[in-house]
């Protein structure tokens, strides 16, 4: 029991002096310190935006073609006899040089034929108006026999009648006289009379003839077959000695000195964008009023040099219902002094990128196109905190997005890439120049 009792006693001495221990080295320490905890910056640059008035660049792609293709056809038959020396394909035949001849031995035969009968036409012609004047001055003269006639019949009548003088054979012989006048006088005036529809089929029979005649020289002009402009060579299906006719096509002929290209157009950037004359459209508010041709740039698509041209717009050509698109025609001049620079030539073939200026956006900010998401949200740095911020966009061009409402001038707006920032993040800016550069970079140079 005694035992029981000391053991007792040693462990509640045990347990104070531990207590007491404890104490003691509590009152040596201080509690530790808590930790602050910074709220992370988010890292983006800005730019500064101020409203510009920019004219809009609508941009279409299409094939250069040369606007007058011809496909020569011989007009008439026969042996080629001669071609241009030079007669390949990719040749250029300057304007009025012979492209190939045709054998002209019968059509100068049946030029001459031609010829002859309408000069035996003309002569015809010509005899019939002299005998028209000569009988309507025999008429003349036969109207007054027959006045002498009737007045001597009368005078011969009257003294056997009532003088008894003279014989009935003299009365008949007068009668028989101007019986005789009479029926001259009938024959020369139904001779005139029918003078006018000779001479018209006359004149309609050397009608006839000269337009024999003219056939007959057009189809000798024929047989020689010359270049109508400064003509290309695409087709050549012709050698000397052939026989050649009407029919089948013999020759192609391209003139590269006007290019045209079909660029097909967004319906919606034709009617937001492309610039027609509104001041004089059509009073049915058509689309398509005075379309102004203005000056726009061709670049070829497959250069890796800068290879551009100067064209202009030069008429709609139509409107695609299952595209919904506007084709237009825009021209190329490539003559003397379309290339000043020596450059490749803009050609028949080229498939290239079309730049039209287009009407003018006012008071847009342009931001790069990343700088706007999906959902129409810009991010502005207000302050050092990230707002999110809903804009419009008028047109995404190039690389741009420009926003017509939703800003203010002077506002800072973020161009680094996010994703989905959350409002009233902290942020750390660093500002960039209009050129991309930051504000504090050193001077180049």
């Amino acid at each position: 029991m005694t035992r029981t009792i000391v053991q007792i006693g040693l462990v509640v001495l045990i347990l104070a002096g531990g207590l007491m221990g404890m104490g003691t080295l509590l009152s040596f320490h201080e509690p530790p310190a808590q930790k602050q905890i910074e709220e992370r910056k988010l890292r983006v640059e800005v730019i500064e935006v101020h409203p510009e008035t920019l004219p809009v660049l609508i941009e279409g792609f299409g094939t250069a073609r040369s606007r007058d293709v011809v496909a020569i056809t011989p007009e008439v038959a026969g042996t080629v006899v001669s071609i241009h020396p030079h007669l390949e394909v990719g040749e250029v035949i300057p304007a009025g040089e012979v492209l190939f001849e045709i054998d002209p031995r019968n059509y100068q035969a049946a030029l001459d034929q031609a010829k002859a009968q309408a000069e035996r036409a003309a002569q015809g012609l010509s005899l019939l108006k002299q005998q028209f004047a000569v009988d309507r001055d025999r008429l003349t003269t036969a109207e007054r026999s027959l006045e002498l006639s009737n007045a001597e019949f009368g005078r011969v009548q009257k003294l056997y009648t009532e003088n008894e003088v003279g014989t009935q054979a003299g009365v008949e012989r007068a009668e028989m006289g101007k019986n005789q006048a009479q029926d001259a006088r009938d024959q020369l005036r139904q001779a005139v009379t029918l003078y006018p529809i000779r001479i018209q089929e006359a004149e309609s029979a050397l009608a006839a003839a000269q337009a024999g005649v003219d056939v007959a020289q057009a189809n000798f002009d024929r047989t020689t077959v010359k270049a109508p402009f400064d003509a290309r060579l695409t087709m050549v299906k012709l050698e000397a000695g052939q026989f050649a006719g009407p029919g089948q096509p013999v020759l192609m002929l391209a003139d590269d000195s006007v290019i045209e290209l079909s660029v097909p157009l967004d319906s919606r950037d034709v009617r937001s964008w492309l610039r027609f004359d509104t001041e004089h459209a059509p009073d049915d508010n058509s689309w398509f009023g005075d379309l102004e041709k203005v000056e726009c740039t061709i670049e070829w698509t497959e250069s890796n040099e800068h290879a551009a041209w100067a064209g202009y717009v030069h008429r709609v050509e139509q409107f695609d219902v299952q595209s919904r698109t506007v084709t237009v025609a825009v021209r190329a001049q490539t003559g003397a002094g379309a290339n000043p620079n020596n450059q490749l030539p803009l050609v028949d073939g080229m498939f290239c990128k079309v730049l039209i200026p287009g009407r003018e956006m006012k008071d847009v900010y342009r931001l790069p196109e990343w700088a706007v998401d999906f959902d129409g949200f810009a991010y502005v740095a207000s302050g050092n905190r990230l707002e999110k911020r809903p804009v419009e966009v008028v047109r995404n061009q190039g690389e741009f997005a420009f926003v017509s409402s939703g800003l203010s001038p002077g506002e800072k707006v973020i161009v680094t890439r996010v994703m989905n920032p959350l409002p009233n993040t902290l942020l750390e800016i660093q500002q960039l120049n209009s050129d991309g550069t930051p504000t504090d970079a050193p001077e180049a140079g």
